[in-house]
């Protein structure tokens, strides 16, 4: 339970280094894609595990939702605010555990995640808390990176120049495995539906795309912050020069790098 307690802690330091709103704004197109394909409505409440800046959950407001945006990463939450000010929208930021939600059960007609709860160490644990706190009837809307895409790739590359996870530590890519996210709602009753979808991300070019990362997104910060001081920062950041140099396609005034992930759909018994 120490080294679980250490890992969350280090997942929230890492998610509220940089600059998340800079980076959620390459996926935002994604919460609210998600958002209509579930058809949310009026007076319904809903839920967003691992919100960030509220790349789903603002939308669901804007739908008429009442929302409740949670997050390990309370830092994340002012840029939140902010974004939910400028769309004429309130609602509820709480932080919470993906994996100890503290919500009652059965508190929610839809639960939502936008490449949130995948960063949960325990699936399984994530996946039961979301079912729990889903209402009979209710439905659950998941976006999760293909451990097969260029996500999957990006993630692989930061991997293999850092030590080597805890043992029995689930990469957050799985979650993009359709046959992982079904063992994991094993016997919640939950029935689920997938389909894939690309977004993409724009950037000037390869070495811009790198630089950004380097600078906004937790987990490359935080590789650089160890990695720098034993001269080994460099080889990463000419590794995701390569990556994004050779995954992406010309695009106006740039590249476009298009991100592969999985939408899981689902419905509660009731």
């Amino acid at each position: 339970m120490d080294e679980l307690v250490e890992i969350k802690q280090r997942n929230r330091a890492m998610w509220a280094a940089g600059d998340f709103d800079a980076i959620a704004e390459l996926i935002w197109d994604v919460g609210g894609r998600l958002i209509d394909r579930l058809g949310v409505g009026p007076g319904e409440r809903l839920l967003d595990v691992g919100a960030g800046t509220g790349n789903a959950a603002i939308p669901a407001a804007v739908a008429g939702a009442e929302v409740v945006a949670s997050d390990l990463t309370p830092e994340l939450f002012d840029p939140g605010r902010r974004r939910a000010t400028e769309a004429g929208v309130e609602l509820e930021w709480v932080e919470a555990d993906a994996e100890a939600l503290p919500f009652e059960d059965g508190s929610f007609e839809i639960v939502v995640s936008t490449f949130g709860h995948m960063f949960a160490p325990r699936h399984r644990v994530a996946a039961e808390e979301i079912a729990r706190v889903t209402r009979p009837g209710g439905r659950i809307g998941l976006c999760c990176w293909d451990p097969a895409g260029q996500v999957g790739d990006f993630f692989r590359t930061i991997a293999s120049h850092m030590p080597p996870p805890p043992e029995g530590f689930q990469p957050p890519p799985m979650w993009g495995n359709p046959a992982h996210a079904t063992e994991m709602f094993e016997g919640t009753g939950i029935g689920l539906e997938f389909e894939h979808e690309v977004t993409a991300m724009q950037f000037a070019d390869a070495v811009s795309a790198a630089d950004e990362y380097a600078e906004k997104f937790g987990p490359v910060v935080m590789a650089r912050r160890a990695l720098e001081p034993e001269g080994r920062w460099q080889a990463l950041h000419d590794d995701l020069v390569k990556l994004f140099g050779e995954q992406s396609t010309p695009a106006d005034d740039g590249i476009s790098f298009d991100a592969q992930y999985l939408v899981i759909l689902g419905r509660k018994p009731g």
